[in-house]
Parts: structure tokens; sequence; C-alpha cells
């Protein structure tokens, strides 16, 4: 097997190609590992919501919660990867960008996967439990919407309400963390992730219309088409809106809203820069959403600090 085997489109020359052991290639690869970006915008609304809390509070909030979120973003978005690649090891197939994943390129078995999966939800699980009871139940709960999403593109156009469902449930850990149960803050970032999820998963899913379409594949870039831009113009305008709202709930003051300016016109620029028929040009604004989200939350981090 030549030394590019299991390489995906969007994830050439990167740390996995060239200095991982071979023979940990496909797990890597299955964790996304080779392309993180996923963990990362998994982990803004878990940080969101520390950050949301710490404004409430008045001080910089808790680094062993920021560096907990962080470790758990990364398990749990490998592990929900590794779930979706088993549920769609057939469709994956059929997919240029997706045809070379290690399930449908055969570099690992079924159950080879399914034992990674449970090993990367196993640490998801020992980070969780050093949270209070109330952020371990709010967690647990998560996982109910991360189990139905990877079947949602079979049936619904939307199925990016479900990964916004499940991208966005950090939203509601950070706040409980802190204060051990959930607030109206807490819930209206939720609701402002979930649109902001929607809008850059939006982007990303342009780059499969093509295929997707051949094989049945449903999501909101082939519902929206050429309206996609509207559409994510008021997608990002809803999140805007939530998540200033949440901040101010919160006691955010002015550095919170320079923050929430600067967030918002790079979604402006995101909206007035897309072409939807370059699919490069896709997947690097569907990345920038990640410097997106830490300039929200430098700002919510600054503005508890001071």
């Amino acid at each position: 097997m030549s030394e590019s085997a299991g390489r995906v489109a969007d994830a050439t020359g990167n740390w996995v190609d060239g200095l991982a052991p071979p023979f940990s290639r496909p797990y890597l690869r299955l964790a996304r590992l080779d392309r993180p970006i996923g963990s990362w915008l998994l982990l803004m609304p878990c940080w969101w919501s520390v950050g949301l809390a710490g404004m409430h509070n008045g001080r910089f909030p808790s680094l062993w919660h920021i560096v907990l979120f962080f470790i758990g973003a990364f398990a749990m978005r490998g592990a929900g990867c590794t779930w979706n690649d088993l549920v769609d090891r057939n469709l994956d197939g059929l997919v240029e960008r997706t045809r070379s994943r290690p399930i449908p390129s055969k570099q690992v078995t079924i159950a080879q996967a399914t034992a990674f999966m449970l090993a990367q939800a196993l640490v998801g699980l020992l980070v969780l439990i050093q949270f209070n009871r109330f952020t371990v139940f709010t967690g647990l709960a998560s996982l109910l919407v991360v189990v139905i999403y990877p079947f949602m593109k079979r049936i619904t156009y939307w199925p990016q309400i479900f990964l916004g469902l499940a991208f966005s449930w950090g939203a509601l850990m950070g706040w409980p963390a802190a204060f051990g149960r959930l607030d109206w803050p807490a819930l209206v970032l939720y609701a402002g992730s979930i649109c902001w999820v929607i809008g850059y998963d939006t982007i990303y899913a342009h780059q499969d219309r093509e295929d997707d379409l051949l094989i049945g594949i449903k999501s909101t870039a082939l519902l929206f088409g050429e309206r996609t831009p509207s559409m994510l113009a008021g997608f990002y305008a809803c999140a805007v809106v939530l998540i200033s709202a949440a901040g101010f709930m919160a006691g955010g003051g002015m550095i919170f809203a320079a923050g929430l300016i600067a967030f918002g016109a790079h979604l402006a620029w995101q909206v007035t820069r897309l072409d939807i028929d370059d699919a490069a040009h896709c997947l690097m604004l569907f990345k920038s959403n990640r410097d997106a989200g830490l300039i929200l939350f430098a700002a919510m981090l600054i503005d508890a600090a001071i």
C-alpha cells in the first residue's frame, strides 16, 4: 500500500501523512486528526460557554475547564467521526472525496473501527466525569443526537440542523460546569451556535454537491443551491444576534461587544467571498470559522478578566 493510501481530498500534506507511524495512520484518519478543523469547531461552543460563565462571574474562567474541554472535544469528535464512517461506509465508497477513507478502502475492519471508537469515547467519558454531576448528565444527553446524526442526510435536506444540535452542545456544558445548572444565557448561546453551524456546514457541503445528488444524499447545499449566499447571510445574522443576546445577558461589556463585531464581520466576509462552484474556496471559508470562533472567545476572556 502506498504512502498516500487513505488520504482524502482535503487532508493531504499533514503530520499524519509524514510523521505518524504507518500502522497508526488509518486510526488517526478515522479520528480526523489529519483534519483537526472539525475538532476546533466542536470546541468553540464549549469555550464560548466557559467564556460566558466567566463574564457572568466577572473573573477569568477556570483554566482546568478550558483544558478539559479541549481534550474532550478532540476525543469525542474522533469518536463521532468514527461512528459516522461506520454508518456511511458504503456511501463513502461512492463519493470521490471520501472513498479513500480507512473503512471503505479496507485499511481497517469494522471490528477494529468499532473498538477504536469505544476507546475514544472512553477518553471522552474520563474527561466528562471531572465535572459536576449536572454537567455529566448534560454531556451524556448529547449522545442521542450524535447517534442519529449520520442517518439524517438520508431522510431530510436539513441534516445541518442535526449537526448543529450535536456540534453546539458544548454551549450547554461550560455554563453548568461553573454553576451546576442551565440558565437562559447558555440556552440562547446554544441557539446562536446552531445557526452558525448550519451556515458553515452548508459551505462545506457544497464540496460534495454533485456526488450527493447522484447517490441521493440530501443537504442544505442542494436545497439552497444558488440561494446559498442569502440563506447563509440569514443564518449568520441570527447567530450574531443570538450570541450577542447571550453575552449581554451574562454581563458582557464593551470588549465582548468589540469581539462580537469582529466575529460578525468575519461571517459577513465569508458570505461576500463565497463561490459555491469552487470546492477549494468553500473549504478555505469553512476552515476560517475556527478563527472567527477564537476571536469571539478571546474577547470573552478579556472581558471576563477586566
